[in-house]
């Protein structure tokens, strides 16, 4: 009887051991997670803000050195645009000087998407800087980023108003 006892907390403490190291292994992957998304969050946010203070000052030559030569901008109103020059042409003509786009506080969602960059999505309000009677509202976008060894490209828009 005494043997069966014995046999029986060893295997408890074997069990109890096996489980403490299961949690142990995901509280370090989650943290691992956690670091490794926080930092594709802060990369992304860095590039969306020195992107888009290119498109409020009308760098041009900022903004086309984001933009993959393979875009695709899927726009709700102008529909699909797949050539960078035209996409500058666009906005050195509609944009420059003209509108303002501000990032929604708070609205910004990075994912992974392994083996390729990530996926950025929130919302943005554009201000019409001729028209000072103009209402910003809130509208959705969606960015895909391409990571070649460090070097982030933006390969496809899609901007929703």
């Amino acid at each position: 009887m005494q043997k069966t006892l014995v046999i029986s907390s060893k295997h408890n403490v074997m069990r109890i051991s096996v489980l403490l190291l299961i949690a142990l292994f995901f509280h370090f992957n989650v943290n691992a997670q956690s670091d490794e998304q926080k930092k594709l969050y802060e990369t992304i946010a860095r590039l969306d803000s020195i992107f888009f203070h290119a498109y409020n000052t009308c760098d041009l030559k900022t903004q086309a050195e984001y933009f993959s030569d393979s875009i695709e901008f899927y726009h709700d109103r102008t529909g699909l645009d797949t050539s960078k020059s035209h996409i500058m042409e666009n906005t050195k003509k509609y944009i420059c000087g003209k509108i303002r786009r501000e990032l929604v506080k708070g609205s910004l969602e990075v994912s992974p998407l392994p083996g390729y960059g990530a996926v950025e999505l929130g919302s943005h309000m554009f201000h019409n800087n001729q028209d000072k009677t103009h209402v910003p509202r809130p509208s959705k976008f969606l960015i895909i980023w391409k990571n070649t060894n460090g070097n982030w490209k933006i390969t496809r828009v899609i901007s929703l108003h």
